[in-house]
């Protein structure tokens, strides 16, 4: 039986070098595939192979990174094409390194964690005063966000500081406000540097989305499919869950990503399955396939 790992840990690490060749060794004996990164902050990894060989995997890496809460998915090993391990700057770039202050605690000065059910009893005693901020790219967000959240325009999380810095969110430095991301790791950078903006009273989605979707499936806050990094490209948490994605040609409804057939452009692209079928949309704009059928 195969299972896939999502995890994270802030802590400061000495030689992040050092800690690169013992997680690749690691996961090589184990037999595991996927990603690795490691920094002076900390280490973020999603790794996938044979369930026992992943308990082994938790059981040393905690000798090091202790307290680390890691998170079962669905999935295996062969959803990643290799093992990559890697020392970063960042563990996510969000291009704020500097501004990042990590201690053996973890992140200092960043929002307050909410479990799934603390979430739930804000919004109740809050209502519509709840701001949701999506954390996360809006490619992602555009096949699943909580309801009413605010979507940033990033395409990466670079592009974060430069939003936060334009005042377009200025009017929620005064309101409560509970980010969100995948399995809470950009949350852990994003909300200091909204506070150090200025936003007064920030939350983040303890365990993100993944831990959200494990209690509450499609039946609470949450609409959509979840966005991940690996070739499933998409999940879903239950057998009810629905379609937000609009595809690009005929505007259905999806949670379908496909890259465009251009390989010059290679933009991920909302293509519902009945679109899909046709070689002639294949293509991000019109622009693409003009190209497309150009060289043919």
């Amino acid at each position: 039986m195969e299972k896939i790992l999502l995890y994270y840990k802030f802590q400061p690490v000495a030689d992040p070098e050092a800690v690169r060749l013992w997680q690749r060794t690691l996961c090589e004996r184990l037999d595991l595939r996927g990603r690795i990164l490691i920094s002076p902050h900390g280490i973020n990894g999603t790794v996938g192979g044979d369930i026992e060989g992943l308990k082994a995997y938790v059981k040393e890496t905690k000798q090091y990174f202790k307290k680390t809460v890691f998170k079962w998915s669905e999935g295996s090993r062969d959803h990643f094409p290799k093992l990559s391990v890697k020392v970063r700057p960042e563990i996510v770039s969000f291009g704020a390194a500097d501004e990042l202050r990590v201690d053996e605690n973890g992140v200092v000065g960043g929002g307050k964690h909410l479990n799934p059910a603390e979430v739930h009893e804000l919004v109740d005693a809050y209502g519509d005063d709840i701001v949701f901020f999506d954390g996360r790219n809006r490619y992602e967000a555009a096949v699943g966000r909580f309801k009413n959240a605010v979507i940033p325009n990033t395409a990466t999380s670079k592009d974060f500081v430069a939003e936060l810095d334009s005042g377009k969110y200025d009017e929620l430095k005064d309101k409560k406000v509970i980010t969100y991301c995948t399995g809470g790791v950009r949350c852990e950078i994003l909300t200091p540097l909204m506070k150090s903006r200025g936003f007064k009273d920030i939350y983040q989605m303890d365990g993100g989305i993944v831990k959200y979707g494990e209690k509450y499936g499609d039946d609470g806050l949450w609409e959509g499919s979840l966005y991940v990094f690996d070739d499933r490209i998409g999940m879903k948490f239950s057998d009810h869950g629905v379609d937000i994605g609009v595809c690009i040609h005929c505007g259905g409804k999806t949670s379908n990503y496909e890259n465009c057939a251009l390989k010059t452009c290679n933009q991920l692209v909302l293509i519902c399955e009945a679109c899909g079928q046709d070689p002639a949309k294949a293509y991000h704009t019109s622009v693409c396939y003009t190209r497309i059928t150009a060289k043919a």
